[in-house]
């Protein structure tokens, strides 16, 4: 792109050029707003631009005979900028006012409702239950007569739970009042009467992580909540099988034939992702041998396996359609295999669930497909920005997901290097099918430093699995899967086929460094790597693409700061009805407690710590478990697997399940050591507490941490007992933070413990509205009245705190408050 025209005056394509970067800098300035403005300013933003864009197309021309000067030719290209980006954040910010819309009255919350609507997509079973998502159509007060009806959002997340499924996220009162039996067999399409808890979606948010508040606010969720089946609620009930959702009610057909085919339900779980995207049929573990060997795009039908999909199919439409010479003539097989391509990719993506990030990836081919069939011969800048400006007109929030970026990136370079081949090169099926994997090749090599930049973490292995996945997934696996769905004996084939490649896979995710984890990088240097990521797969002389290296140099050697020598740091994680806190000193770390279980395939290891331990390039030197209780010891598993060096210091007893995974030291009071200048000791329990104890909290390891300036008292679940034992044995108690003992339970923070402590602050690890009313008001009252600020998950998110400043906390809802988050009423 030149911005000056030879003859002198501005480009033609400049300001489209400028235009197109508007809207998407417009939409990524609404995006970060941490609440939204009212819909009139946004409306006029959004005229203004588009008044304003109108006006410069039809002025252009007298812009061309503008003298040949930068500072001339600048003048229309900002004015496009500034329209384009009042255009682009004034569409997303009204976009956003009306799904604001559409939020949980809180006075909803917590209360009893009936509801009746259609269950708009093929439910999720599992052991502990069926997960859906209902489509409302009418709503009452379920204990009320007479009373208005109540406007409950028009897309709700429900569970239907066993009776023993008291760990599946369901609302606070859930377990105790939501009594009997199994989901009842509900089907996409069919209209039911249920009766309904609810509540506004509050997700974890912590550094890193995983926006879940986000994910729904795209899918259009507005509420989730469970079934009642209690003995004083109304029996749920049938009412009828509707014409909605055909696709939904054929995907669950195929779905659940594969499973009744396929005898083992790992194999079967592969086969059903793969051919109607059902992601949760695959099982935790296997999705963590897919990710440590690089091939998890190729189990998922997400983005970028829409576009290999795509890719594939119009290779094969053009390889059919060169066979008709009558065809030939009509339309040139390029084209049709182009249109071919982008149609069953459409059609596959349709099939597969329509989910954000395929509808996303199919605008995207969309847009390049037509370009190429207009005759369009843009510079692929310019074809790049178009099509992130379309997909993000459609979905503004595309922007802050990494799935939009991964298939950004592969259209990108799929354009850039498939569309661009050399003249005379040729064209036979060999030389097309070899081209095929050498794309691949080049997608999988240019999405490398992508992914470490996303994810911070990379498979070693990756390339040489690809290798054999890419070929083995996409000519063997998934045809066979999708003829299946015809002549289901295929599917059988297919599980073979998914066997063989499970064995290679796990060999190689058991060697070695088979995965390589960073610290995620700042901003800037994350998209440094990413222009160094996409300027080695360009197909430019080496001696061009080697350029990229030094952009990539900074990522790679990047360290996330530490606390310095003789001070330490904690990171509270929001992990929900749990503990987990990261404590770091200048080079050690350690994690107290592991937090909860939220389902049966689910933990805050998995889900939280994991991702946080990565994202700041921790390697653990203890492990420490306050006491045996599922809310601290569920994630330890999945903590234990990522760090193989941990010591593990705990109460459990010596037969509980984690003794075989990594032996545990006991913890007793007088252990005592020191890290960088920053002294550790353990004040409870004594030897002989462990001869009398009647339930697992009266045993809970009870840290102090200290430098001198600075004191942390991390107290787990111990209750006025064991509160008042350690007041009596331990004369200086005086701690600057205190982490409430068992979540501000009125069965603990007595004020014989306030007393001794005297604490500026004091940390709950609480889950939103659970069901046990922690913290309770009584102890709120009792920390209030001894002057102690009380920093609670829910409103905070993940804490922080360091001990050069302690008496100052940082939230992470208040650090990246971001309008789509869940506020407290």
């Amino acid at each position: 792109m030149t911005a000056v025209r030879a003859s002198g005056g501005v480009a033609a394509g400049s300001w489209a050029f400028a235009a197109l970067g508007g809207t998407l800098l417009g939409a990524a300035l609404q995006l970060q707003q941490p609440r939204l403005w009212g819909a009139g300013a946004y409306a006029a933003c959004l005229v203004a631009g588009l008044a304003g864009l109108a006006l410069l197309s039809r002025r252009w021309p007298k812009f061309r005979g503008l003298p040949a000067s930068p500072l001339f030719a600048s003048v229309p290209l900002f004015a496009a900028l500034v329209f384009g980006t009042l255009a682009g954040g004034g569409l997303a910010g009204w976009r956003a006012c009306a799904y604001a819309k559409g939020a949980l009255d809180p006075a909803l919350e917590g209360r009893d409702l009936q509801v009746v609507g259609v269950v708009g997509q093929m439910p999720q079973r599992s052991d502990g239950g069926t997960r859906f998502r209902l489509d409302v159509e009418s709503a009452h007060w379920a204990d009320a007569t007479g009373a208005p009806a109540p406007r409950v959002p028009s897309r709700i997340a429900l569970g239907w739970y066993r009776d023993d499924a008291s760990l599946r996220g369901r609302a606070p009162e859930g377990r105790a009042a939501a009594s009997a039996g199994a989901a009842a067999p509900l089907h996409a399409g069919e209209r039911w009467r249920l009766t309904v808890r609810l509540k506004a979606p509050h997700g974890n948010l912590n550094p890193h992580g995983f926006d879940s508040e986000l994910w729904l606010w795209e899918q259009g969720v507005h509420a989730s909540g469970y079934v009642r089946t209690g003995a004083r609620d109304a029996a749920p009930a049938r009412l009828q099988a509707t014409w909605q959702h055909p696709i939904e009610r054929a995907r669950e057909a195929v779905r659940d034939a594969v499973f009744e085919r396929v005898p083992d339900a790992r194999q079967a779980g592969v086969i059903a992702a793969l051919v109607t995207g059902d992601q949760g049929a695959i099982e935790r573990s296997d999705w963590d041998i897919f990710r440590a060997t690089g091939v998890a795009h190729l189990m998922s039908i997400s983005g970028l396996h829409i576009t290999m999909f795509a890719w594939l199919a119009a290779h094969a439409v053009g390889a059919l359609w060169r066979r008709s010479g009558k065809l030939m003539l009509r339309v040139p097989a390029p084209q049709a295999a182009l249109v071919g391509g982008v149609l069953l990719a459409g059609l596959y993506a349709l099939f597969s669930g329509w989910g954000v990030p395929s509808q996303r990836t199919v605008w995207m081919l969309a847009t390049a497909a037509l370009l190429r069939l207009t005759g369009r011969r843009w510079p692929w800048p310019h074809v790049w920005l178009l099509i992130a400006a379309v997909v993000v007109t459609i979905d503004p929030w595309a922007l802050m997901q990494a799935g939009f970026w991964l298939s950004f990136v592969a259209v990108g370079v799929l354009f850039t290097t498939g569309f661009m081949r050399p003249a005379g090169e040729k064209t036979g099926p060999a030389a097309r099918l070899l081209a095929f994997f050498r794309e691949q090749w080049v997608i999988t090599l240019a999405l490398t430093p992508l992914s470490l930049l996303l994810f911070q973490q990379v498979s070693v292995v990756g390339l040489l699995a690809n290798a054999v996945a890419i070929p083995w997934v996409t000519l063997v696996i998934t045809p066979l899967a999708m003829l299946g769905t015809a002549i289901a004996p295929l599917w059988d084939l297919a599980a073979w086929a998914v066997q063989a490649l499970a064995v290679l896979l796990r060999w190689l995710a058991a060697l070695p460094y088979a995965t390589l984890s960073m610290a995620a990088p700042p901003v800037w240097m994350a998209a440094c790597g990413v222009a160094g990521g996409v300027l080695l797969a360009m197909q430019l002389p080496w001696s061009l693409r080697t350029l990229g290296l030094p952009f990539l140099l900074p990522v790679l050697l990047w360290q996330a700061p530490r606390p310095a020598m003789g001070e330490f740091a904690l990171l509270a994680a929001d992990i929900g009805q749990g503990n987990a806190v990261l404590v770091r000193t200048a080079s050690h770390s350690l994690l107290y407690d592991a937090g909860p279980r939220y389902s049966l395939e689910s933990d805050a290891g998995h889900r939280v710590l994991v991702p946080l331990l990565r994202a700041l390039d921790e390697r653990l030197d203890m492990l420490l478990l306050s006491h045996r209780d599922i809310d601290h010891t569920a994630g330890a598993v999945a903590v234990l697997a990522m760090q193989p060096k941990a010591e593990l210091l705990s109460s459990i007893e010596a037969a509980h399940p984690l003794q075989s995974l990594r032996p545990a030291r006991r913890c007793e009071a007088g252990q005592r050591w020191t890290w960088d200048g920053v002294d550790f000791e353990i004040l409870h329990p004594v030897a002989a507490d462990y001869l009398s104890f009647t339930k697992p909290n009266a045993v809970s390891c009870v840290l102090r941490i200290g430098n001198g300036r600075a004191t942390v008292l991390l107290a787990g679940d111990i209750e006025r007992l064991q509160e008042a034992a350690l007041v009596s044995r331990t004369p200086a108690l005086r701690a600057d933070v205190l982490l409430a003992p068992h979540h501000g339970s009125k069965t603990s923070s007595s004020a014989v413990l306030l007393d001794a402590v005297r604490p500026r602050l004091a940390l709950v690890q609480a889950g939103y509205r659970n069901r046990f009313g922690h913290p309770a008001p009584e102890v709120v009252g009792r920390y209030a009245a001894h002057g102690v600020r009380l920093v609670e998950n829910v409103p905070c998110g993940a804490v922080s705190w360091r001990s050069e400043a302690p008496g100052e906390v940082g939230c992470e809802r208040e650090r990246n408050a971001r309008y789509w988050h869940h506020r407290l009423p």
